[in-house]
């Protein structure tokens, strides 16, 4: 296949999504519940319209002609996926494949229904994709590897594949900056950033900076329509579990019965809780944000007005050429096939 055939096929599987019928649909949502409780169905729609997102057709050709993806050798292109959110292994998927290299890859076990349905759909569009896709249990005999995990499966991956050019990502948080008189309409809009697939992505806003004398429960009071995550089970437990712990450890909190808030600088916050931290000016603002800026995967602010942000609300929805951790896996997956 020539880069314009492969380019074709994916924009085929877009609209493959774009026109899927509701019973099919809710037939493979469903499945994938089964396999993960996180996944509901209204997650698996989130996931399906940002593939749709990734595969508009003007924004692929834009991105791909940025890039001179015809391999000279196709290489094989191991991918460890993580299955923290629905289909977050994709971008990977269809990287390696545009590049024009043979894909190998480990589907999380919390994400392989879908995976796999992605996976069919695409060797049914364009068949000669089957003898450059394999899902497999371990990454043996490739040529380079791309591997997502904690901080903790990052050292493994590091020592493991040290021999073969690689990307290794490692925990990553995002945050959002608040002026204090956004109205009613962003916060609802900061809301999906902050509740999406329940706050468990690397682009899900986990902290928030706020400005000195910031009316916070204010704040939560227009979070109200959110307190449906409750509907799932998995996150009320967690909800009730940090609750407990917060209340035995005697820290001080604001509870909004669905939701615990707590001053706390360090970005990372357990699921249903969300940390923030005061700023005094915008200098110092953009001092604690850089201190920090090798955790952040996005930082997002109303319409976007702080510098290097996406506006509140698109947060779960990244455009084709915003890369995991900033390295940029198709310069990755060219360069592999260009001699020295």
């Amino acid at each position: 296949m020539n880069l314009n055939e492969r380019i074709r096929a994916f924009i085929t599987l877009g609209h493959f999504f774009e026109d899927l019928p509701k019973v099919e649909f809710k037939a493979i949502a469903k499945k994938a519940n089964q396999e993960n409780g996180w996944f509901t169905e209204e997650s698996t729609a989130l996931a399906f319209q940002g593939l749709q997102i990734m595969l508009n057709e003007n924004k692929l050709q834009e991105w791909v002609s940025s890039y001179d993806p015809e391999p000279l050798e196709a290489k094989t292109v191991g991918v460890a996926m993580a299955g923290s959110i629905p289909l977050v292994g994709f971008h990977d998927f269809l990287s390696v494949l545009i590049s024009g290299n043979r894909l190998k890859y480990k589907p999380s076990s919390k994400d392989s229904v879908l995976m796999d349905f992605i996976h069919q759909r695409l060797v049914e569009i364009e068949p000669r994709f089957t003898e450059r896709i394999s899902a497999n249990d371990q990454l043996k005999g490739v040529d380079a590897i791309i591997a997502t995990g904690s901080d903790n499966t990052s050292r493994y991956f590091e020592y493991y594949f040290r021999n073969v050019p690689h990307i290794i990502r490692k925990n990553r948080v995002s945050c959002a900056v608040i002026q204090g008189d956004e109205p009613s309409s962003e916060v609802e809009l900061l809301g999906k950033d902050i509740f999406n697939y329940y706050g468990l992505g690397c682009r899900n806003v986990s902290s928030i900076f706020v400005p000195r004398d910031f009316d916070i429960p204010a704040f939560l009071d227009q979070l109200k329509p959110f307190d449906r995550v409750l509907d799932n089970h998995k996150y009320t437990n967690n909800y009730v579990y940090q609750k407990s712990l917060t209340m035995l450890n005697q820290e001080p909190f604001l509870d909004t019965g669905y939701l615990l808030v707590k001053e706390n600088k360090n970005l990372v916050s357990p699921v249903a809780t969300l940390h923030y931290s005061v700023y005094e000016t915008l200098g110092a603002l953009k001092q604690q944000i850089t201190a920090q800026q090798d955790k952040i995967q996005v930082i997002v602010s109303a319409q976007g007005w702080y510098t290097g942000s996406v506006p509140f609300g698109t947060a779960q929805l990244p455009q084709i050429s915003d890369y995991a951790d900033g390295v940029d896996t198709m310069k990755f997956l060219v360069a592999i096939n260009k001699p020295n």
